[in-house]
């Protein structure tokens, strides 16, 4: 298993109110965002890490600059969204299994433990207690991705995306393709994600629901920052 890493972004919802730093270098009680997210790798055996970035790169390299860590660089962060980010990247998608996550998603140890435990291909995790409050909502039946966006309706909504997929190594070449066939087609105001979506209709996309109880959190805004920060408090004090 190997991890891709999406930090590229600007994240322009919270930017001012972090003085400008990227979204994964938050401070979250006693380390970087980033760097937790790499322990909790690390952790749970899986070595192979590459993450790409833009968006004041530098200060990602140098935070990280004594983990092995492989780098790629998108330099058109601020006029792309993540697909261009992925197509730097492409490369590093051979020879294993590949998570693919968010950098600026926090998450316990517990749900990686679930994210790592899924077989099914390709499989995308959702949270059903944050239908209501949710940013990017899935629609979802007997672990089939039907829907996705962020207007659906609560009737439509299963659960939040979590902002992490899992793409087994002897799809990945299909993956490629589908990637590369978005960029020819200049696509590059859509997430990476959408390659993911672009499958519906085609094949199966799964999704596997996140435990109720288990903490995770994006950090798009101030209130999704306090949240990962009073999370953090209370590990450290119990």
């Amino acid at each position: 298993m190997k991890a891709l890493l999406m930090a590229a972004g600007l994240g322009s919802r919270i930017n001012e109110q972090i003085d400008g730093i990227p979204k994964c270098t938050v401070d979250i009680g006693n380390q970087a965002l980033i760097e937790n997210t790499i322990a909790e790798l690390r952790r749970h055996r899986i070595e192979e890490i590459a993450m790409v970035v833009g968006y004041q790169a530098n200060v990602i390299t140098k935070l990280l600059r004594d983990e092995s860590i492989r780098f790629y660089h998108n330099p058109f962060y601020d006029r792309t969204n993540s697909m261009v980010s992925l197509w730097f990247a492409r490369e590093f998608l051979q020879g294993d299994d590949c998570l693919l996550l968010n950098a600026d998603v926090y998450f316990e140890s517990r749900v990686l433990e679930v994210v790592l435990q899924e077989t099914a291909c390709p499989v995308m995790y959702a949270d059903p207690v944050r239908r209501y409050e949710g940013d990017y909502k899935f629609g979802y039946e007997n672990g089939l991705l039907l829907r996705h966006g962020k207007e659906l309706s609560l009737e439509e909504t299963t659960g939040e995306y979590v902002g992490i997929a899992k793409v087994q190594e002897s799809f990945l070449p299909i993956f490629l393709r589908r990637l590369q066939r978005l960029i020819q087609e200049k696509q590059y105001d859509l997430w990476w994600e959408n390659v993911l979506y672009s499958f519906l209709g085609e094949r199966n996309v799964y999704v596997t629901q996140i435990p109720p109880g288990l903490f995770w959190a994006e950090v798009d805004t101030w209130e999704d920052y306090r949240r990962i920060l009073q999370f953090t408090n209370h590990l450290a004090h119990r």
